[in-house]
């Protein structure tokens, strides 16, 4: 028996079908024209307001098959926007795996070399070897190390409701539940195998100012990502005080929502087979109600819950190989 937390977005739906074959209904931007900027880094440019404030960056396409992050930067620049104190930066990060993205095999262009989003550690981005993504990511240092509040924009492979990723301290946590959307609030320590773009510098460092938010919109291609995208991003900058507070409160959807819910990740399931199956029924965010429940089979060996009410993390359903992590288990905050 399983229960569920009820869904974030009403709009996005679940499936626990293993052979989901996903539509791609979100169409990626042109981006071309944003490349010079002027910031003197490609695809990223700063506006400075002029007055005292927070350098405040909305980031898009650190996957570069995880389009709804480019659909909003490329509506805020459509739109003009600009700050009203601090700077406003608007970016494209790994640029040369988004313009790879085809429609027609969408999974192949998360990254081209290695994933954009584990390299960001002093020892790794100060170190010997080289990719696309690690060039990339040392382009971008020094506009990243100015920044002090990040809004990076996922989203995910299979079918999940959104969840906002706070990283494990409480200052990411509090300004989560301060943008108060998506509904489901993710405390975790990243990934064994690197550091993400959130986790960087001062962004993770209890004692810095600085912070830092990575939302999961939703399926990747799905319409629904795109608005969870917009509305998530207009609630930031809200938050931030960097805009007009009239023209966010006019993108802002305000109605009214549940308070989020914290869950705290405290296990990673790794599979050890490609043959990994979920026990059927069970998807993102399904509650696992007792220790020892089924949560699926990998290689035909049980794999049970550690803990009553154990929360299931953007299970992988679809592309199971071993050594991937196919789900993390999470706590529900009381």
């Amino acid at each position: 028996m399983t229960t569920t937390i009820t869904p974030v977005h009403a709009a996005i739906s679940m499936t626990t079908n293993i052979n989901f074959v996903p539509r791609v209904e979100l169409s990626a931007p042109d981006i071309s024209g944003y490349q010079h900027g002027n910031s003197g880094i490609e695809y990223v440019t700063t506006f400075d307001s002029g007055e005292p404030g927070p350098h405040v960056m909305i980031n898009a396409a650190t996957h570069g098959n995880e389009i709804c992050g480019a659909i909003t930067v490329d509506r805020l620049f459509k739109m003009n926007l600009r700050p009203t104190r601090g700077k406003l930066s608007l970016s494209f990060a790994n640029v040369a795996a988004y313009l790879r993205f085809d429609p027609a095999a969408p999974h192949t262009s998360r990254f081209v070399d290695e994933d954009f989003n584990r390299v960001w550690n002093p020892a790794t981005l100060d170190g010997p070897r080289n990719s696309v993504e690690l060039a990339r990511a040392r382009a971008m240092r020094p506009a990243i190390d100015s920044v002090d509040m990040l809004f990076d924009i996922h989203s995910m492979h299979d079918p999940h409701d959104p969840v906002m990723i706070s990283g494990p301290l409480e200052k990411g946590i509090e300004l989560s539940r301060q943008v108060g959307l998506p509904l489901h609030i993710v405390s975790d320590r990243g990934h064994a195998n690197g550091t993400r773009i959130r986790d960087y510098g001062g962004f993770g460092d209890p004692a810095s100012p600085k912070n830092a938010l990575l939302v999961e919109c939703g399926q990747h291609w799905e319409h629904a990502a795109s608005d969870v995208a917009w509305q998530t991003t207009w609630r930031f900058l809200r938050v931030c005080d960097v805009v007009d507070r009239e023209l966010a409160e006019s993108q802002i959807d305000n109605t009214s929502l549940r308070k989020p819910q914290v869950v705290r990740v405290t296990d990673a399931v790794v599979a050890n087979h490609a043959d990994f199956v979920f026990t059927d029924g069970l998807h993102g965010l399904s509650v696992i109600p007792k220790q020892g429940d089924l949560i699926g089979h990998d290689g035909g060996a049980p794999v049970l819950t550690p803990y009553d009410n154990c929360v299931l993390i953007m299970p992988t359903m679809v592309h199971v190989k071993p050594g991937l992590t196919v789900v993390r288990l999470g706590r529900i905050d009381a």
